[in-house]
């Protein structure tokens, strides 16, 4: 029974998850603060490329794939600014997200502290180490999203200098 009650719990909180996820306010959001702001150690996400992220990450699951009300995880040629922005904060919301299944599965082991709370324990060690892959995703994507956003708004403005320009 505990393992059934386990499977419903995961299967609840996964599906509630993305529904707070996609209801939470993106202007509440700073990713230049904790949880989200990116430690020294990472080295701008070049922490993960030693960690293969290139080789695997896009192997995993992408929701925004399945799931049509998610903002899609793709930018092309006529990507603006505000495109590349939305992303970044897709990333934090992602992470949030993904942080808080982690924290939330400890209540796993209360399912198994009458049969075998070792059970429960391994069980919630695995969801989280299962967790820990997308939470990594976000924190290499947010740097490269936040150069390249960088690099829109200088574009963006220079071109609206050169417009400024050419009325005068």
């Amino acid at each position: 029974m505990p393992f059934l009650y386990t499977l419903l719990y995961v299967a609840l909180i996964g599906i509630l998850s993305h529904f707070i996820g996609e209801a939470f306010p993106r202007n509440k959001i700073n990713y230049e603060k904790f949880p989200l702001k990116l430690f020294s150690w990472e080295n701008g996400g070049e922490i993960y490329i030693k960690l293969g992220i290139k080789k695997w990450k896009n192997k995993l699951p992408d929701m925004s794939k399945i799931m049509k009300d998610m903002v899609p995880k793709k930018l092309n040629a006529s990507s603006t600014r505000t495109d590349v922005e939305r992303l970044i904060y897709e990333t934090c919301i992602a992470e949030l997200t993904h942080d808080m299944l982690c924290l939330v599965s400890l209540v796993i082991i209360l399912f198994w502290i009458d049969t075998s709370v070792i059970t429960g324990v391994l069980l919630t060690l695995i969801y989280i180490i299962c967790n820990i892959p997308f939470i990594i995703i976000q924190r290499f994507n947010r740097p490269n999203l936040m150069r390249l956003a960088e690099r829109l708004s200088k574009r963006e403005q220079r071109l609206k200098n050169e417009n400024t320009d050419t009325l005068v």
